[in-house]
């Protein structure tokens, strides 16, 4: 199509940051759409009508109804609008089905962590509204060029198109995290509706079960997941999770565009949570925010101590059970620790017992807290994050705008976003973090021990934090690789 013509895409999601979120995707769903919006793309959300969707959007009425999808209940679909943090708002699609979405929860579980019995029919009409929007059989005047689906919950929409004989809008599958793939019984093929020749090794069939991942992954024109390390990764074990045959065999369709993040809502010049805001420029202010946080988790107050932190699912993906093992050993060196978390019970428990037995040295806050995690983001000397698998991750990327360099083990978008700190690094002005490679105890705590001596070099630990806070983490450059995208598909 030509560059002049302003591309349509449908943006099918599960969830949505301010509305629903219960990761990445809620915050990428909110700052893409709006990105390839600031470059001219018209793109439009599709969202299930969970009730904080249905109380959360602007100026809702009815554009369609579904009451002949023989394998669902009755829907009709809202055009609305969803309000932006700062001005304006962006367009969105919203599948009004009270039987499948009205229910006290959240969007995949229960108030009691249980998945919802029904999530194979609630996602298979967000993919099946999805699909039809993107058919000319779309009772709608808006016709997409793009269908962009994320993660499992969208996953039927690229296998329902491909069984569609008439004109469509091209198709990509993004995934944000493979271990979450969306299997249901076999039976599923036929109650949602699928050609029962689809449940095929060429196909949406996974070990016996159905896949919606695996669905999209082998239907859809163009795959992409959330950081170029990641898209290799994911082409071999352990981190193909089952999909790595297929994922290797569409390496050609396959790419790699690394997330960005929220750059107003996370800038320590403006940064309200903040007890002083700072630039590259006046990076002494930093240690008030670090006293400050010293103080609130009743630690020994001291600027010259570095100070470790953590904010993360406490889980083993997240590596913490290594972080538990090298406790003891950090604060003998001497350095400080504060967590931010919640997660698996006994990790908590574990770090829990570790601040009691060293009050002064480590504190730990089970739960989330919004105003403590910017807090700690500026207050911090150097950040945590030995995940075992990080398809991309934000608070690397967050830190090294605090100017604080973090430490990361060497996978997913960690490896591409985090420069290690060694002498031509230095040299060169990208060194911004540390990288371990090995996932043991002992590597983590070889490479604290790199960042500890680092530290105590003003000079080197100045280079550090200013080539970081030097990187452009906007969503612009994101939007520019995928809108690319959009355009190869087309021709």
């Amino acid at each position: 199509m030509p560059r002049s013509q302003k591309l349509r895409v449908l943006f099918i999601t599960s969830e949505v940051y301010p509305l629903c979120k219960t990761g990445g995707l809620g915050d990428i769903s909110a700052a893409l759409p709006v990105a390839l919006r600031a470059l001219h793309s018209d793109v439009r959300l599709l969202l299930p009508g969970y009730p904080q969707v249905m109380a959360g959007v602007k100026y809702k009425y009815k554009v369609a109804e579904f009451n002949t999808l023989s394998q669902f209940p009755p829907a009709s679909l809202l055009s609305a609008r969803l309000p932006l943090s700062g001005a304006g708002s962006i367009p969105v699609f919203v599948i009004d089905c009270p039987g499948l979405y009205n229910r006290e929860g959240g969007p995949y579980m229960d108030a009691f962590g249980h998945d919802w019995p029904d999530n194979a029919l609630r996602f298979g009409l967000l993919s099946k509204i999805g699909a039809i929007l993107g058919s000319d059989t779309s009772p709608i005047a808006w016709h997409p060029h793009i269908v962009h689906c994320n993660d499992w919950q969208s996953g039927l929409t690229p296998a329902y198109l491909s069984f569609y004989s008439g004109e469509k809008a091209a198709t990509m599958m993004t995934v944000h995290n493979l271990a979450f793939q969306g299997i249901f019984p076999p039976g599923s093929v036929v109650q949602l509706g699928l050609p029962p020749d689809s449940f095929d090794i060429n196909g949406v069939e996974y070990y016996g079960n159905l896949s919606f991942l695996k669905a999209g992954l082998y239907y859809a024109d163009q795959i992409t997941t959330v950081s170029p390390n990641y898209a290799k990764e994911i082409q071999i074990e352990p981190l193909g999770f089952g999909l790595q045959g297929l994922l290797a065999a569409r390496q050609p369709d396959l790419a790699g565009i690394i997330n960005g993040i929220a750059i107003t809502e996370w800038d320590p010049e403006t940064d309200h949570y903040l007890i002083k805001n700072y630039n590259s420029k006046n990076l002494s202010n930093k240690t008030a925010n670090k006293t400050a946080l010293q103080q609130q988790m009743g630690l020994t107050v001291d600027a010259h101590i570095p100070l470790l932190g953590v904010v993360s699912r406490l889980s083993h993906q997240k590596g913490i059970d290594l972080l538990i093992q090298i406790a003891p050993q950090l604060i003998k060196m001497p350095a400080q620790l504060v967590v931010l978390g919640r997660g698996h019970p006994e990790l908590e428990h574990l770090l829990s017992t570790l601040a009691q037995a060293y009050p002064k040295s480590i504190a730990v806050h089970v739960g989330f807290n919004e105003a403590l995690s910017h807090l700690m983001e500026a207050g911090i000397d150097c950040f945590l994050m030995p995940s075992r698998f990080e398809p991309c991750g934000l608070n690397q990327m967050y830190s090294q705008r605090y100017g604080t360099p973090p430490i990361v083990h060497a996978t997913g978008g960690l490896l591409d976003t985090v420069v290690d700190c060694t002498p031509v690094t230095l040299a060169n002005h990208t060194a911004s973090g540390f990288v371990f490679y090995s996932m043991t105890a002992a590597s983590l705590l070889d490479t604290v021990k790199r960042a500890v001596l680092a530290y105590h070099n003003k000079k080197t630990w100045q280079s550090l934090q200013k080539n970081g806070m030097a990187k452009d983490f906007s969503w612009n450059a994101s939007a520019m690789a995928y809108q690319e995208l959009y355009r190869r598909l087309l021709h």
